[in-house]
């Protein structure tokens, strides 16, 4: 997750490039949200993947965040200070199970809502028109083959 912040990519590029655009305006949401909750992406990303009761090891974690296992391993090792996630061996591998703690469920919740507040604030300064065609224009260039 190497994105620049828009004020860092050169105005050339940002303005002849769709995804220069798009990784800016990226990059923004994501450090106002962590900067709002004082929460990495990583973090929340590795909460996430805990929800519901999930318990995964963290190289599964790793895996479907498609990030490295040393990154998640430290960030784990952080939550579990926490008092966010525990952690348990399992008794048939050497595989550290992860799990959310009470603490990290109300934590996760905090961020959800976090979440939620910035999408209505972006919803009620867009028209129902702009939104769509936002959504719209997003998913095509999410199935642009290049």
């Amino acid at each position: 997750m190497n994105i620049l912040p828009e004020e860092q990519i050169p105005d050339e590029i940002l303005k002849s490039s769709v995804l220069a655009q798009v990784a800016a305006a990226y990059f923004s949401v994501g450090k106002r949200l962590e900067r709002k909750t004082q929460c990495s992406a990583t973090r929340g990303f590795i909460l996430s993947t805990l929800r519901g009761g999930a318990a995964l090891n963290q190289n599964q974690i790793a895996t479907l965040l498609g990030l490295d296992r040393t990154v998640v391993h430290r960030a784990i090792k952080a939550l579990a200070q926490e008092g966010l996630v525990s952690e348990h061996r399992t008794k048939t591998s050497r595989a550290i199970r992860v799990e959310l703690t009470a603490k990290g469920e109300k934590y996760r919740r905090r961020l959800i809502e976090a979440r939620e507040t910035a999408d209505e604030s972006v919803r009620q300064q867009m028209t129902s028109d702009e939104r769509e065609t936002l959504i719209r224009l997003l998913k095509v260039v999410a199935e642009c083959k290049f």
